[in-house]
């Protein structure tokens, strides 16, 4: 194909970009290169973001940019740019919650570069959501409760308890499939050991599998949580790793109860 026109109409600054690079065999030969590497580049953004590795991942987003921004992808070079400052931030939050957006781009680029070099455009699959699953997450904290549901957007529904009372409320009222409740511990109205005690006193625990989430870290505090029949115990700050990790481990149990 090689129609630059073509990028031009898509939103790609070639003429930008041949100003710096010099002629249009240059830039052929850098963008057939930045496809050859963009992927490997995804996979090691990925991984950074799942283990919160700010640092490493503020490295690779700015190459991501630079690339980006000295072949025309105008866009592309926004979003990784904005993904540079807050991961430099150590802002593990943003990077979570955006990091669909910049994959979105990085994906659209991809296919319009692929489609520029005549290659076969990739085909997203469909999005894989068990609509008839869910997990409770009980958190005062919104920053908290849009980064896990955040992760598991594509897999289960999540719904959102701001304190006790509203979680408690939920587990009463509530038809969904509850396959697992993560809960915080320091929150106003109803704290987490108030609905502890709530879910021993009317035997929850073998209906529902329960995680802690929190960022009271004592001993004397994880020990009291583990006085009862809880899965596990996860402490504050956490990565997108390890709340994958005791989801997994919070479903698992719920599937042994049920």
């Amino acid at each position: 194909m090689k129609n630059t026109n073509f990028l031009e109409a898509n939103g790609v600054n070639v003429k930008a970009s041949l100003e710096l690079l010099g002629d249009l065999e240059t830039y052929d030969k850098i963008i057939r290169d930045y496809l050859d590497g963009v992927s490997s580049k995804i996979n090691e953004l990925t991984k950074y973001k799942e283990v919160g590795d700010m640092t490493n991942y503020a490295i690779l987003v700015h190459s991501l940019k630079s690339d980006a921004k000295y072949l025309g992808f105008t866009r592309l070079a926004e979003l990784a740019y904005e993904h540079e400052l807050e991961s430099k931030e150590n802002n593990l939050y943003f990077v979570t919650d955006n990091f669909a957006k910049l994959m979105e781009e990085c994906k659209r680029i991809n296919n319009l570069v692929k489609q520029y070099l005549g290659e076969e455009v990739e085909i997203a699959p469909s999005k894989k959501i068990i609509k008839d699953k869910a997990i409770l997450v009980v958190d005062d904290s919104s920053i908290i409760r849009n980064f896990i549901e955040k992760i598991f957007d594509n897999e289960f529904k999540v719904i959102n308890a701001s304190d006790g009372k509203v979680a408690i409320d939920i587990i009463n009222t509530s038809n969904e499939n509850i396959i697992g409740v993560l809960l915080d511990l320091n929150m106003p109205n109803v704290n987490g050991f108030e609905v502890l005690d709530y879910f021993k006193e009317n035997d929850l625990f073998k209906k529902f599998a329960v995680s802690i989430i929190t960022g009271e870290d004592t001993k004397e505090v994880i020990d009291k949580a583990f006085t009862y029949p809880i899965v596990d115990v996860l402490t504050k700050p956490f990565n997108e790793r390890d709340v994958k990790r005791i989801v997994d481990k919070t479903i698992e149990f719920n599937s042994i109860i049920s």
